[in-house]
């Protein structure tokens, strides 16, 4: 059999028992229990490595990216994905491949509508997406998150572990399920969220659940976006201050681009059908978005399309820059965006229509260009991250392990991971020892950064 870790053969995959027992060959090099293990110094400077990644955002913008990192520990989790790559750089890997989400925390996951305009759950956020990468990474970074969350939310070390544990389980259980079935079945699998709510034991929540999806079935063509629309004669985006607003002439020339070339570039780059679908659109107007918490300050836009009936579309337009894990594999040479929109393809069962990439040469920027959220939907993670932790939990391990079943031979990621809870433990054990270091290193923000934060 042809085989290399992590990487499809250029040939067909051999026996199942065949590739699980590769698998298992792994440990030999790297045993299970080495995850355990938080390795590296919790010396370096988290703050040094974040402003490192503050010289190329909007400037005005930069407060507001440290003012939602200090809400909490999470918080600063979520906007700390290159502190974090940087640290697990030193830990053990398995040797087995995968296209990596990249910022694989909690929150990274959510529902949204199809194509085909099925409610599905799965990864959201792609702007570190690189492949080459161990499993290990993001399933690390997911733990870690858990274990985070979990104390945030005041629950004892004990529980927190555990859930940690149980979402290491879900998503080895998973891949054991998927390593069962042929390419294509792996291909086309994907998560339902009315199957997943019915597993919730909350019940006043399973309700409320399946009163959002059924209203977005029911208003799925519907645009539920913020911003608003303000209609007239010159339909255009509604200012909501500090978070989505035009530019004026006291904005600097570097946070402009010329958005007509922008769009006019992504649309070169569709595929004929999907280019003559966007070309019944006409571009109307473009704000400036603030978005998310290790996103604030990259440049981020929404463009206003109408159809000649007045039919809305919302495309936004994300800046794409190097991926922080690239300190951990392979350099992607080419186009930023195209690097997010590829690996959203890879990983997704279902992706955008709109995806797509672009750039505005003046300034040197690079985008990718997607369909906005659909804010109903985008309420789900919030949801059941409050108030079903655990539930959430194993439901964002369990689409990892599909996510990267599409990339990696998931036989392989089974013999390694093997039928007991070794691997379980051990990450546990690792999500644990990185929430020590995660309060720490947000303390260390707090100290360098609430000062200037009140006087603002």
């Amino acid at each position: 059999m042809l085989y290399v870790a992590g990487q499809m053969s250029q040939t067909s995959w051999g026996p199942l028992a065949e590739r699980f027992a590769h698998g298992r060959r792994l440990r030999k090099k790297v045993p299970r229990e080495r995850h355990a293990e938080l390795l590296g110094s919790g010396d370096r400077d988290p703050v040094a490595i974040l402003a490192a990644g503050d010289r190329s955002r909007v400037p005005e913008l930069v407060p507001v990216r440290y003012e939602r990192m200090l809400a909490s520990p999470f918080a600063f989790l979520r906007g700390a994905a290159a502190v974090m790559a940087e640290d697990l750089k030193h830990q053990a890997r398995a040797g087995i491949s995968v296209q990596a989400c990249g910022d694989c925390h909690l929150m990274n996951f959510g529902a949204f509508a199809t194509p085909e305009q099925n409610i599905v759950f799965d990864i959201n956020d792609f702007d570190e997406t690189l492949a080459g990468i161990d499993f290990t990474v993001d399933l690390k970074r997911l733990v870690a998150s858990v274990a985070v969350a979990a104390l945030a939310a005041n629950l004892p070390k004990k529980r927190a572990r555990a859930i940690a544990a149980e979402t290491a389980r879900a998503y080895r259980n998973r891949i054991g399920i998927l390593a069962k079935l042929s390419p294509l079945e792996i291909w086309h699998s994907k998560v339902d969220l009315a199957r997943e709510i019915e597993r919730i034991d909350d019940s006043s929540l399973r309700r409320q659940l399946t009163a959002i999806v059924a209203k977005t079935i029911e208003h799925i063509e519907e645009d539920d976006n913020f911003p608003h629309l303000v209609k007239g004669k010159k339909p255009r985006i509604e200012d909501r201050p500090k978070l989505i607003y035009h530019f004026t002439a006291k904005h600097d020339s570097r946070d402009r681009v010329d958005s007509k070339r922008v769009f006019a570039s992504y649309q070169a780059c569709l595929a004929p059908e999907r280019r003559h679908l966007v070309e019944r659109y006409a571009l109307k107007d473009v704000a400036f978005k603030v978005v998310g918490v290790g996103s604030v300050g990259t440049f981020c836009a929404i463009g206003l399309f109408m159809s000649g009936d007045g039919a809305p579309l919302f495309l936004q337009v994300k800046e794409a820059g190097k991926s922080v894990l690239e300190c951990l594999g392979p350099k992607f040479q080419d186009h930023p965006g195209r690097r997010v929109v590829e690996g959203q393809r890879a990983m997704q069962a279902a992706s955008d229509v709109f995806l797509g990439w672009t750039q505005d040469d003046p300034s040197g920027r690079y985008f990718y260009v997607r369909q906005l959220k659909n804010r109903r939907l985008g309420s789900v993670s919030e949801l059941v991250e409050q108030r079903a932790l655990a539930s959430y939990a194993h439901l964002c391990g369990r689409t990892l392990a599909r996510a990267h079943a599409r990339s990696a031979d998931p036989a392989v990621l089974a013999g390694y991971m093997g039928k007991n809870d070794a691997m379980d433990d051990a990450l546990a054990s690792f999500a644990m020892a990185y929430a020590a270091r995660t309060q720490s290193d947000y303390d260390r923000l707090v100290k360098a950064k609430r000062p200037a934060t009140k006087q603002r």
